[in-house]
């Protein structure tokens, strides 16, 4: 694979054929930013994606080691440099809090697998590279608000997030000033995944001060300042359109 030689920065954003991950690249595109898509199964929408916004694609299970740190590595490969580290891919299915049966070990091991450990890994293979970067690289983790409160979809995804949202702090203060590391925790995002979570729907309609969940294209302007603020490390931004307020 022949390396693109360029002053442009890369952005690598895990999870990015759809939803958040790919408004995300979208937003960097039309920025200017060189963008690497990724997802685990959708290889036919992650190659017209690509295609379309002048990236490139890489299919990975990042329940496996080896194809996390090979994402980062062909990323390298084909640009050279990585400025930006968005890890926006994660898990969950619906387990009620109460019914501790149902959220078994398995259940747990591939949450934190996804959810946790592999933006560990992603982020431990990607970190020379970041160190590298002109100004400074930095690492963006979509974590959740049931990171932050007790909500969520299942304990498992809600302890996940909850893990990444402290490692994001330690890394912020492990990796500075080198390498930036903030979270940004989303409530109900509009999404093809959530849309038919009526009662979630309707609890921010009545009860967000906002009025609505967020929208994709939302979260990736904010992921957009976040990366542009040379200054800011080590926050996790909560951004639920003012739910936590009620």
């Amino acid at each position: 694979m022949s390396m693109e030689r360029t002053d442009r920065p890369v952005a690598l954003v895990t999870g990015s054929t759809s939803g958040i991950g790919e408004a995300v690249v979208r937003r960097f595109a039309a920025d200017g930013t060189r963008v690497v898509v990724h997802s685990r199964k959708s290889a036919d929408a992650g190659r017209a994606l690509a295609a379309e916004l002048g990236g490139t694609y890489v299919q990975a299970d990042l329940e496996v080691e080896d194809e996390a740190r090979a994402l980062v590595g062909t990323a390298l490969e084909q640009y050279g440099r990585l400025d930006v580290l968005v890890n926006n891919a994660g898990i969950s299915r619906p387990i009620p809090h109460a019914d501790l049966a149902a959220a078994t070990p398995a259940d747990w091991r591939r949450v934190l697998e996804v959810n946790l450990i592999a933006p560990w890994v992603l982020c431990t293979a990607a970190l020379p590279a970041l160190r590298r970067a002109p100004g400074g690289g930095s690492v963006v983790n979509i974590t959740s608000h049931a990171g932050v409160r007790p909500k969520g979809s299942s304990v498992p995804y809600a302890a996940s997030k909850a893990a990444l949202n402290h490692v994001t702090r330690l890394l912020a203060a492990a990796l500075a000033p080198d390498v930036r590391v903030n979270a940004i925790a989303p409530g109900l995002v509009d999404t093809p995944m959530t849309k038919d979570w009526v009662q979630a729907h309707r609890l921010w309609r009545e009860r967000a001060p906002m009025g609505r969940p967020a929208r994709p294209s939302d979260v990736a302007d904010l992921v957009a300042s976040v990366i542009g603020s040379a200054y800011l490390t080590g926050e996790v931004i909560l951004f639920d359109g003012g739910l936590n307020l009620t």
